[in-house]
């Protein structure tokens, strides 16, 4: 996108934003939940990237004091369970994977606004056993020697790559890429990529205001895996965590989410394997006829300012996608288009 298209469509937002459209759209879709996808947290100074910084942080918590009601993950579970609806402008928040950082810059704001979260941990990340592997790959484009398919206009595709590969074959080109690089891969995470510790989210699970959910035990895409294998996922985890928390595990969420990292027959998996609901990656907004186990999301980064944060939560996307796709349809079925 060039930079005048990028500016055209923010003072085009902007324009529907002062003449209350945001606000018309947060109102239409109501009766509609949210779940917000977070993975990094960081100090005041940080920008971009996937870490939220605190004063980013602040600011989208003071919005959604204002304008949502913020309740657990498991009460959407419940009430799409019973079949009763959604509070109006209901919003719940996840965290992926485990990292110390949810517990430093995350947890001291959701006890002062009052918020509850569910934080989704991989279980070998916090027994210390391994770090996950796309931090690996991170760590590695972060050196001066990185090749050019870690550079940042490349590295969502190796990334897309990486992910169809079983994952011993991607450990595999993990790490013959550090070989090639002469750089040896930390056996442990590296400070900024570190997990928390057990005792970190027991204090959290403790306040009342935080869930522990399964990530899985090593962060493997579903879809690279065989049946057998991501039972053991999910049931592994489940155990290890509710070994080190002594407090049942409910909710779980698949490993990067998108439509093709895993299969109907695992979405089946994590219903046998007893969990309430799942939540995945695609984005959307989530009536009261949607499916537990594969809840859609919306995604928060480090990218995420005020404007592309509050449109994506009230709506705004939402009916631009319908709107688009009601267009296309319409382009496609018809001659006169």
């Amino acid at each position: 996108m060039s930079k005048s298209t990028y500016f055209m469509k923010r003072f085009a937002l902007d324009l529907m934003r002062n003449f209350g459209l945001f606000a018309c759209a947060r109102v239409m879709s109501g009766s509609r939940a949210r779940i917000l996808m977070y993975h990094n947290f960081s100090g005041p100074g940080h920008i971009g990237g996937d870490a939220v910084n605190t004063v980013d942080l602040r600011r989208q918590l003071a919005y959604l004091r204002r304008h949502f009601e913020v309740v657990p993950l498991a009460s959407i579970f419940e009430r799409l369970k019973t079949g009763a609806p959604f509070h109006r402008l209901t919003v719940a928040l996840t965290i992926d994977d485990g990292r110390r950082n949810c517990y430093e810059f995350l947890f001291p704001l959701l006890k002062e606004f009052g918020f509850p979260a569910t934080f989704f941990v991989v279980s070998s990340f916090i027994r210390r056993e391994d770090w996950i592997w796309t931090d690996k790959v991170l760590w590695l484009s972060e050196r001066p020697s990185r090749p050019t398919e870690l550079s940042a206009g490349n590295i969502d595709r190796l990334f897309a790559n990486l992910s169809r590969l079983r994952p011993e074959t991607r450990n595999a080109v993990i790490e013959s890429m550090a070989k090639r690089m002469n750089q040896q891969l930390p056996r442990e995470a590296p400070s900024q990529y570190a997990p928390c510790d057990w005792n970190e989210l027991r204090e959290m699970a403790d306040s009342g205001l935080v869930e522990i959910g399964s990530h899985t035990v090593t962060h493997p895409i579903f879809s690279s895996l065989t049946e057998e294998e991501s039972w053991h996922e999910l049931t592994l985890s489940r155990a290890q965590i509710e070994d080190g928390m002594s407090r049942p595990v409910r909710c779980f969420c698949f490993p990067n989410g998108k439509p093709a990292d895993y299969r109907l027959g695992q979405l089946q998996q994590v219903r046998d394997a007893g969990y309430a609901g799942a939540v995945v990656a695609h984005p959307g907004l989530v009536t009261n006829k949607a499916d537990p186990f594969e809840l859609p999301r919306l995604g928060v980064s480090g990218g995420s300012d005020k404007l592309s944060f509050s449109k994506d939560l009230d709506g705004v996307e939402h009916y631009q996608t319908k709107l688009l796709k009601s267009l296309r349809v319409r382009r496609d079925g018809s001659s006169g288009w």
